[in-house]
Parts: structure tokens; sequence; C-alpha cells
């Protein structure tokens, strides 16, 4: 029997243009973050048309580069239903650790690399234990972690920055390779790599499992301590990473390397769209939440907008977006 065709003006028409439209207006919220990115680079390409070279989004890339690694632990955490309060300090901590063995012997470069992400690892390690085992909150966990970090990074260098590192320490941050630096390359690897986990590996779904319901999800069998105590260890890592290129990139450590990059990593995070209660959320809603800050802090820099100013809209910015996903989630469950 051939189905007939139903018109927009009878009650079955209706139906069919509200579904439309509802499904229009749920494939924009969830590509809201790409639109925004791109009209922001359409209006700072308008306004200063020095904003589109070649030149300026290799700058916005290098200065993305070791914020994204930091993001991208921040993410998994996240997913969990946590939070890591304590990567600024790692990243200072492990610059201060990597320097403080390259200052003595230059040239144990790659023991000084080692010794950075690995110390970054352990700082994790423990905040996750903390946390799976002893079931202290993640909020206070991760904030004690933050003031041990950082009381160690000035232990370290005695209160001062560490300066006198070798040139070739430089070489890790600024070597090219085919035309492009090195921690931007490592970026995209990051990207590609933590992206893939999350979304083809038992572990990825292991995550997000935990953060929807961390109780089904012992009941699944999932081991749900072992996920909360890895996802802290990456976190703590990819911040030592960070603090590595940071101090190859300025040659140097400082004990306040990092300070106020854990917010910065957060919003990047809450921005692409996950969930501070966990269980949703993507790596590559993260990349956009990156980018997007990078670019407008970029834009309002060539703009000659002060800093405070630029404070002001990050935070206009989180709240935005976490009200845009509440209203997704409500229409999603409704």
């Amino acid at each position: 029997m051939a189905e007939v065709p139903v018109k927009a003006g009878e009650p079955g028409g209706k139906k069919l243009l509200q579904f439309d439209k509802q499904r229009t207006t749920n494939l924009l919220l969830r590509n809201l973050m790409a639109l925004v990115v791109i009209a922001v680079a359409v209006y700072f390409t308008i306004v200063r048309p020095q904003f589109a070279t070649t030149a300026n989004m290799r700058t916005i890339l290098i200065a993305a580069a070791p914020f994204a690694l930091i993001a991208l632990g921040q993410t998994l955490v996240i997913l969990t239903g946590g939070i890591d309060l304590s990567v600024g300090s790692i990243v200072a901590l492990s610059a201060m650790t990597s320097a403080a063995i390259i200052v003595d012997h230059p040239e144990r470069m790659v023991l000084g690399v080692i010794a950075g992400v690995v110390v970054g690892l352990l700082a994790g390690l423990v905040s996750g234990v903390v946390v799976a085992y002893i079931n202290v909150a993640p909020f206070v966990a991760t904030l004690g972690m933050l003031s041990v970090a950082s009381g160690l990074a000035y232990a370290i260098g005695r209160g001062a920055p560490i300066n006198g590192l070798p040139v070739e320490w430089g070489l890790i941050a600024n070597t090219r390779f085919l035309g492009v630096q090195v921690p931007v390359l490592v970026m995209i690897a990051g990207f590609i790599v933590l992206g893939v986990i999350m979304t083809r590996t038992s572990f990825g779904m292991r995550i997000y499992a935990v953060g929807g319901n961390r109780t089904a999800a012992e009941v699944a069998g999932v081991n749900v301590r072992g996920i909360l105590t890895s996802v802290y260890a990456i976190s703590g890592a990819l911040a030592g990473m960070s603090g590595v290129i940071l101090s190859s990139r300025v040659i140097s450590a400082a004990p306040y390397l990092g300070k106020g990059y854990e917010l910065g990593a957060i919003a990047a995070v809450v921005i692409g769209g996950a969930s501070l209660t966990g269980g949703r959320g993507t790596v590559w809603g993260t990349m956009l939440g990156l980018f997007l800050i990078q670019t407008l802090n970029n834009g309002l820099d060539i703009l000659v907008v002060p800093a405070y100013w630029q404070t002001v809209i990050s935070g206009i910015l989180i709240v935005s977006a976490v009200a845009v996903d509440m209203v997704a989630a409500k229409r999603s469950s409704g």
C-alpha cells in the first residue's frame, strides 16, 4: 500500500515540522562550540587582518600546546566526575626538577625530561590513590597536592628560579619537524591518541561508565579504583610533560610556573561541553574549547585589550558554556 504524503498543514505535518525543528536545534547545540570558534576567528580577521596570517596561527598553536596537555589530562579526570586542581603546581614542580638536574649535569638531557614527566606521574598517582582508596573528595585531595607540589617546587630552587640552563635544553620546545615545532606535534599526537583511546578502547568506555554511574560500573565489574587512580596519574604525567616543554621554551624554570593553569584547563574542558558531574564530554570538545580560549586571548591581545578584561570574558564564557550544557541536557532528557 502506497504511503500518502503528509501536508504541512495537517496534524502529521505539524509533528514532522516540530521534529525537524527540534532535531535542528539539537544539532546546533551539539556543534555550537565549533560555530563559536569560527565566528570569533572571522570577527578578528575582519577587525585585524594580521590575525589570519600564518605567523599568527603558528603563535596560537605554540601557545596552546602546553595547555592542551594539561586540558587532556583534566578531561579524563572530569569524565570520571572528579577534578584536578594540582596540575598547575605539578607543572612548576616538574619544570624545577628537570632544571635542577640539567643545570648540574648538562649532558643528561634525556634524564631531565624523564625526571620531569615521572615526578608529574607520581604526584598524580598519589592524588589518585587518595581519591580512589581513601575516598577523599577530589577537590580536597588535589587541593592538598597543589600545596605540596608548589612547596616542593619552591624548595628545589630555594625560593628562586633556576637559570643558567644550557642552550641545548631549548631544542625540545624550539626544534621544528616538517616546519612544525615539536610541542605542536606533541599536542596533535596527544589529541589523536587520547581521542582513539576514549572512543575505541575498553579503558575509555570504563572511564565514561565510572563518571556516568559509579555504582552501576562496580556492579558491571569495572575496577573503579583502578580507573580513578589511572586518570589522575595520566593527568599528572601530562602536566609534567607540559612543565618540561614550558621550561625548554624559556630555557629556565620558576617555582611559580604554571600558576593558574588548572583554571584554564578546566575552562577548556567545560567550554568544550564536558559535564562537571562526569560521564559526558569528548576529547574533541576539549580541543574546540582550548582553541576558542587561545584564539580569543590572541585576538584580544592584538586588539590591545587589558588582561583583566580577558579574564572577565573567560569567566563569562565558562558560565555560558555550562548554561548551554544544562539546556542541552534538559532537551535530550525531555
